[in-house]
């Protein structure tokens, strides 16, 4: 009886072993091709990156895409990382902040630094006269989100922010069909940011592709909800334009997350939201990294429903379900639900919207494929071109206040009226 015990954690982990292979050979399959990297242009506009950590990785492996920009340089805290990165990438590397500020062929800082230091590096950038596109949030407090938006403005200098995925085929895809009527006039929203209990997936061993590890001290301590919130708020805000009011639920499920981490550092790593939009649209919005992975947008309207499976996923298809009488009372019965035959039967099966995105099938094997570059590139095109950057400072204020007004809801909940606006994509 003792032997086949010992043999079933063997067998287990061989074939952890078999299928972990399978998914590091998808993952190589499914790698950019380097015929994708194009020649940078004449007309480029000069890049000073401040940050090579983890993200800088990803979002110097995407410059290829876009010759329209060129990495001068970057700094970094760490040197030795700064210098690898020059390395990997081209450009110099500048000993500090001031200098990089310092040299006129930056024209847009492109700010990678941890969350605790956004706000600072980018009113330096745009106190020397720099554009600036910051990863999120814009500033951990909305106080100082404000201070920056008012700097850039009292001195005619674009300022931008991550997430980009709103300027994705799919969030493209989604927006025209809404506007186009697909479903009738869109009522509720349901959208799920969770990623999974990230605590049991060893995140101190994750390293980007050139080998920078995660930052998963600073990605705990700062929570899930100011992380990553932005993505399907982002998409919300460019379809139906600013949120009126928040009521929210945050808490922190496991503090014991890592042994290095003390648990009363640890930020929420649960939130539920209800928000209310100026436009009368009502969303549902749930974050987490307790819960098994999911990240999907659905949009109900009076006549059917809009859904994205992956808002992380450039080329991720958008579905279409039209309600039919018979088809709601069908999807009531569990058996019909449980089975793709039955869907099929009795009309309550998806089909791919005509507007959406029509990826390889290489490309569709890639887990989160994201542009990080396009934003930037968004940015330096309103500059060349002189034309407002669609990725506002006044979108990237709102989506910060509303991310953090549900994170600070605690576990008492609470309702808070958003006091920052903005506009609704025109695309």
């Amino acid at each position: 009886m003792t032997e086949p015990r010992i043999a079933r954690p063997r067998i287990s982990r061989a074939l952890d072993r078999l299928r972990s292979w399978l998914l590091d050979l998808a993952d190589a399959f499914a790698a950019t091709p380097e015929s994708r990297t194009a020649a940078v242009s004449q007309n480029s506009v000069g890049v000073g990156i401040v940050g090579c950590g983890f993200v800088a990785d990803f979002y110097a492996a995407n410059f290829g895409l876009h010759p329209e920009l060129r990495i001068i340089g970057c700094t970094d805290l760490d040197a030795e990382r700064a210098a690898a990165f020059a390395a990997r990438n081209g450009g110099k590397v500048y000993p500090a902040l001031d200098e990089l500020l310092a040299d006129p062929s930056v024209e847009i800082v492109l700010n990678l630094t941890n969350p605790v230091s956004h706000f600072a590096v980018t009113k330096a950038a745009l106190g020397a006269g720099k554009h600036v596109y910051s990863e999120k949030p814009l500033a951990t407090d909305i106080a100082r989100a404000r201070e920056l938006v008012a700097l850039a403005a009292s001195r005619s200098l674009t300022l931008a922010s991550a997430p980009c995925s709103v300027l994705s085929e799919s969030a493209h895809a989604l927006r025209s069909a809404v506007r186009r009527g697909d479903i009738g006039t869109v009522r509720l929203a349901y959208a799920e940011l969770d990623d999974g209990p990230i605590h049991r997936m060893d995140p101190d061993e994750w390293t980007s592709p050139a080998g920078t590890p995660w930052p998963w001290r600073d990605e705990f301590m700062v929570g899930c909800t100011v992380e990553h919130a932005s993505y399907p708020l982002t998409w919300l805000v460019a379809a139906f334009g600013p949120v009126s009011s928040v009521t929210a639920f945050s808490t922190t499920i496991v503090t014991d997350k890592h042994p290095d981490l003390p648990g009363d550092q640890c930020g929420p790593d649960f939130s539920v939201a209800s928000l209310r939009f100026a436009s009368g649209l009502v969303a549902r919005l749930t974050c987490s990294i307790v819960a098994p992975h999911d990240h999907s947008l659905q949009l109900i309207g009076d006549h059917g429903v809009l859904e994205v499976d992956e808002c992380w996923h450039f080329g991720a298809p958008l579905t279409v379900r039209r309600f039919t009488a018979l088809g709601l009372r069908a999807e009531t019965y569990p058996w019909v639900t449980r089975h793709g035959w039955a869907r099929g039967v009795f009309g309550i099966s998806s089909r791919t919207s005509d507007l959406s995105p029509r990826p390889t099938w290489r490309r569709r094997l890639r887990r989160h494929e994201m542009d990080y570059a396009l934003g930037v590139t968004e940015l330096a095109a309103s500059v060349r071109e002189g034309r407002p950057c669609r990725l506002t400072a006044e979108l990237a204020l709102h989506v910060t206040e509303v991310s953090r007004a549900i994170s600070d809801a605690t576990e008492h909940g609470c309702s808070v009226a958003i006091k920052s606006s903005c506009s609704a994509f025109a695309d």
